[in-house]
């Protein structure tokens, strides 16, 4: 369950998109099923964002591939030989797309019977996902509390088309935070979810708590950018013992 204390630290953010919390259902939740128009999996997220609402969806409610990446569907044979990627100008040749059904990350086929939706800020259950749709600024927060702690490495991992396989199911996989930059990607761009240049960020239950601990013990203004003198003053004489530690074993720090 998320604490009050991390809902605070995600709205202290203030990001023009909420942030959604997503939990992959084996049996039916509680919440209320999806009562709108049929779209693609990516555009749910956004209209949990619009609405604030809390709801599911099913199978039969994805008007794409979502579903798919959930393990609700088997690979279609048609769109999985390559051809759609193909006709939608993608890749050079349906082998080219074909390649990325070899590897596309799937859940478990079968366990994921629905996916519930809700803001952060109204969310009373434990979610797998956390999805953050961020300008820059915001992201560079985001992005540096998931390795803060611990030292890892930023990844991307992405696809031109499907990229709902490696929003959503790749994290859960890999247990690492992922993240994409909208504008780039087949379906979102063609449904117009997201103006270009955002920052899409994964972050799945298993950094959950790492990262929520950054957010509360780390700088979110650098001190290499702040202004105020103070901050100067100290940064220059941290930078000051960086040149007694060299000068302590022959060496210099070249670094300004």
């Amino acid at each position: 369950m998320l604490r009050d204390k991390d809902k605070e630290l995600i709205a202290k953010l203030e990001l023009e998109y909420p942030a959604i919390a997503i939990r992959f259902c084996f049996e039916k939740p509680a919440a209320p099923h999806y009562d709108g128009e049929k779209v693609a999996f990516c555009q749910y997220v956004k209209y949990a964002q619009d609405t604030k609402k809390h709801f599911y969806i099913d199978v039969n409610d994805d008007a794409c591939y979502g579903k798919l990446a959930m393990g609700m569907i088997d690979k279609p044979p048609v769109t999985a030989s390559g051809q759609a990627g193909f006709d939608f100008g993608c890749f050079k040749t349906p082998m080219g797309n074909r390649q990325l059904y070899q590897q596309l990350p799937i859940l478990e086929p079968n366990t994921v019977n629905y996916v519930e939706f809700c803001p952060v800020e109204s969310c009373d259950y434990d979610p797998e996902l956390l999805f953050f749709v961020a300008d820059l600024p915001q992201a560079d927060i985001i992005m540096r509390a998931t390795s803060y702690i611990s030292g890892d490495l930023w990844e991307s991992k992405s696809s031109p088309v499907i990229s709902c396989s490696w929003m959503y199911a790749y994290p859960i996989i890999s247990g690492k935070v992922n993240h994409i930059t909208t504008g780039f990607y087949h379906g979102l761009k063609r449904r117009k979810a997201y103006p270009a240049g955002l920052r899409m960020i994964s972050i799945p239950y298993h950094k959950m708590p790492e990262f929520f601990q950054a957010l509360e013990e780390m700088d979110w203004t650098l001190i290499a950018f702040r202004e105020d003198e103070e901050s100067k003053a100290e940064l220059a004489k941290r930078m000051a013992h960086w040149q007694e530690m060299a000068k302590a074993i022959g060496s210099t720090v070249d670094l300004r």
